[in-house]
């Protein structure tokens, strides 16, 4: 157990973000590409990049575990890719040996970061559709969503001691290698829709040079090159062979991501318990053993309404009949789709709200929001006077 807390308390930081204290986390570290480049970042970048270079010994100095970023090239995306599943606690497979180690560092990971897991598990409901949309898109598992929760707490008005700004904490550099906007009047590393789709494409280039998740994460902590090095070290592609090689920061942050995403995937009915039992993976193990029968649910949509749609939670009232004029849906679908949008809107407590659209019509609607809900606040108006 001693050995689990040194963890901990070496690793808190990279977790422990709140609203008010978001900028302890450091930011991207991105190295150059092996593979052929497909866009060479302009002059000014490649200025900027040396110059970081050039300052790293001092700024690390001042800034602990801080590593810059060398990615000199945009990497080519294969967005067609099946990826695996991102592992998660409680895999003897995928874990083998170090299950143990893994299970009891979720645990003392849980109980160290309690608070601060209960905050960002309620503002998750409001930004995790979005990110599940965007990943679903890019073909990438949904669990690593939970990599902005370690980056910024799902904070997108986060910045680090270096200058990583957003929920996905870009540096400026990368940020514009992705297609983002980071001038003083705009900022595109704080909007979550174009940071999301910019950390979509760098997380798909990462697994087409590593092929394993934890390494994913790994560089996306330090940068490709500490984690290329290391498997040069060793001769080795697996995590826990080139573990100590890498920077500890980077160590720390791999694991965190485990646990967060296993505590969210597995153990989220505990996190406004504060606590969860030593022994809950031995126990899940045995739930996961025995086979229980259910009969499937019945709908009220077919097999292909039910293929095309899709779920996104709004937190404004949305007039139907303006979405399907402003996105070109037919109304009389949207509003059978939506029929209970009606009792969502006028029930007590949380304000918000499930909507069921097409798939192929979502990037539209996050495009038009805005428009949309000034139009049905102006219509509501009109219904009220």
């Amino acid at each position: 157990m001693t050995f689990h807390k040194v963890y901990i308390s070496v690793f808190l930081c990279v977790f422990c973000y709140t609203s008010s204290a978001a900028t302890k986390h450091a930011s991207h570290r991105h190295a150059t590409s092996r593979k052929k480049p497909t866009i060479k970042l302009n002059t000014e970048i490649k200025k900027d990049i040396t110059k970081t270079g050039d300052t790293l010994n001092e700024n690390r100095k001042k800034i602990k575990n801080y590593c810059a970023p060398f990615i000199l090239y945009a990497p080519a995306i294969n967005s067609n890719r099946n990826y695996v599943r991102v592992p998660l606690a409680g895999q003897k497979e995928y874990f083998g040996t170090k299950t143990p180690f893994v299970n009891q560092f979720v645990v003392d990971y849980f109980n160290y970061n309690a608070k601060t897991l209960s905050v960002v598990h309620a503002r998750s409901m409001k930004q995790f559709p979005l990110i599940d949309h965007v990943f679903t898109k890019h073909n990438l598992p949904k669990e690593l969503k939970y990599l902005a929760v370690i980056e910024s707490a799902l904070n997108n008005k986060a910045v680090s001691p270096v200058g990583a700004v957003g929920p996905w904490q870009f540096m400026s550099s990368t940020a514009n290698l992705f297609g983002l906007k980071t001038s003083a009047r705009r900022d595109d590393r704080r909007d979550w829709y174009k940071s999301t789709e910019a950390a979509a494409k760098y997380l798909s280039y990462l697994y087409e040079k590593y092929n394993d998740w934890l390494l994913v994460i790994a560089a996306y902590n330090s940068g490709p090159t500490p984690v290329s090095r290391a498997i040069e070290r060793t001769g080795s592609a697996n995590f826990w062979d080139i573990k100590k090689q890498l920077p500890l920061e980077t160590q720390g942050h791999v694991l965190a991501f485990i646990a967060t995403a296993s505590i969210f995937e597995k153990l989220s009915p505990f996190i406004p318990k504060g606590s969860i039992p030593e022994n809950i993976f031995d126990s899940l193990n045995q739930q996961n053993t025995k086979t229980v029968k259910k009969e499937a649910p019945k709908s009220k949509f077919t097999e292909e309404e039910l293929k095309r749609m899709q779920l996104i939670r709004i937190s404004e009232p949305i007039s139907l009949e303006i979405m399907a004029d402003i996105l070109k849906i037919d109304a009389r679908q949207l509003e059978r789709w939506n029929d209970d949008l009606f009792l969502q809107i006028n029930k007590p407590g949380d304000k918000t709200y499930w909507l069921r659209l097409p798939k192929d019509k979502i990037d539209a609607f996050l495009s038009n929001k805005e428009e949309i809900i000034r139009r049905s606040k102006q219509f509501f108006g009109e219904i009220r006077s």
